[in-house]
């Protein structure tokens, strides 16, 4: 591996321990994985600030005690705690502290605490081609994408140490020779009106990480009013159900002007036409339990937008609703809202606003279970297995109407 000057220096400590540790940590990495150099990093997401187990808080501590600060501007991801509504989450006292410890800590690191998966909608969004550190997989998938920005997937606490050092291996989707899409999907034979809903996305994007797994895939034939809020949708799915951290959109993504700019020039290795009827089965597979009574909706995975606010409070009944309904957002979205005076018409309604963090990461949801509907791919997957809940997967729409009567109630025609 060509370490520059620099990159020695920091191995010898001239920027301190905690760099030097770090920077032992991404040199050790970058060997694994291949690298034959680093690449300088403008920004880093850091995941690693989510309470997971005493280690991870004891991690992020000794980084400050050998007097680390982060090399780059670097956003923090959801913590375990909404530390604006404290009282939201459930847990003993040890557990609250220690999650509180690991994102104190953090922020000691010098990380602006924005506590959201969400970071390109408060304000950190790189430039394209620029090279950042992100973990969070929707984000990734967000920034490599819509934005154009490169980076791999980093995970706890990779995504420190590259923030740290300012430097990451230089490999994968670092490179622009395997940011060319290989796989091109075609969605000429599904029905204009339903590729204009936000319902499809999440679907869509939960069998393109299924197909495709780690692959690069160029998606054609989709609209060109295609919105941030639905690409952040079918991203954030296509992350959770397999692991892409690359996808283009031709005619919409930055990289994808058109097909052959998005191939590089070269022929695809596979085409694949996507069906209705498979689009209604993976639509079906996000659903766990039958149409029936639900006990509490949650949306905002990732978190919710201002225009995804609108959308809700443009749905939103006379009366409350008859099951909890819990809205994921970020600091940047919730002040936004507070300042604009629209809190008091979305707490009229029974909104219950999560900040910090999100439902299926930390204990917020009712105790004695049930069923949860949601309009997000990511939290329909991660529901069962982290709450208890059955997930019930529908529109925003589907999920109002559902919360006002307390039973399912959906919206079959597009998917007929």
């Amino acid at each position: 591996m060509h370490l520059t000057d620099d990159d020695n220096r920091l191995l010898e400590g001239a920027s301190g321990p905690a760099a030097e540790l770090a920077m032992r940590i991404v040199v050790r990495m970058a060997g694994i994985l291949g690298a034959r150099e680093l690449v300088p990093v403008a920004s880093a997401h850091i995941d690693g600030c989510l309470y997971h187990g005493d280690g991870g808080v004891e991690f992020a501590e000794r980084l400050v005690e050998l007097g680390g600060r982060v090399a780059v501007p670097a956003t923090l991801n959801v913590g375990a705690l909404d530390l604006l509504h404290p009282g939201r989450v459930r847990g003993g006292d040890r557990r609250r502290e220690m999650a509180l410890r690991q994102m104190r800590a953090y922020q000691a690191l010098g990380c602006t605490p924005t506590w959201t998966c969400a970071p390109y909608q408060a304000g950190h969004r790189p430039a394209l081609g620029e090279h950042v550190a992100w973990g969070e997989s929707n984000a990734v998938a967000f920034a490599n994408s819509v934005l154009g920005a490169r980076t791999n997937r980093y995970g706890d606490f990779m995504d420190i140490c590259c923030a740290l050092a300012g430097r990451a291996p230089r490999t994968g989707l670092h490179l622009r020779g395997r940011r060319r899409a290989t796989v091109v999907v075609d969605t000429g034979a599904v029905d204009a009106g339903l590729k204009g809903r936000d319902i499809f996305y999440p679907v869509l994007g939960t069998w393109l990480g299924a197909a495709v797994g780690d692959r690069v895939a160029v998606v054609t034939g989709l609209p060109a009013s295609v919105t941030e809020d639905q690409l952040k949708a079918m991203g954030a799915a296509a992350a959770t159900s397999g692991a892409v951290g690359l996808f283009h959109v031709e005619g919409v993504t930055p990289e994808a002007p058109d097909l052959e700019t998005a191939l590089g020039g070269r022929a695809p290795e596979s085409v694949i036409p996507l069906h209705p009827a498979t689009l209604r089965a993976v639509r079906d597979t996000l659903s766990t339990a039958p149409a029936g009574r639900i006990d509490a909706v949650a949306v905002g995975s990732p978190h919710f937008s201002l225009g995804e606010f609108r959308q809700l409070e443009v749905l939103l009944p006379a009366a409350p609703f008859a099951v909890p309904f819990y809205v994921c957002t970020g600091r940047s979205e919730y002040r936004s809202l507070k300042e604009a005076g629209r809190l008091p018409h979305l707490e009229a309604a029974g909104i219950e606003i999560v900040v910090d963090t999100c439902v299926v990461v930390t204990p917020i949801l009712p105790a004695d279970g049930g069923v949860l509907m949601t309009n997000s791919g990511k939290f329909a997957h991660y529901t069962p297995p982290n709450t208890g809940y059955g997930v019930v997967y529908g529109s925003l729409e589907d999920c109002v109407r559902s919360a006002i009567t307390g039973r399912v109630t959906r919206d079959e025609g597009l998917w007929s």
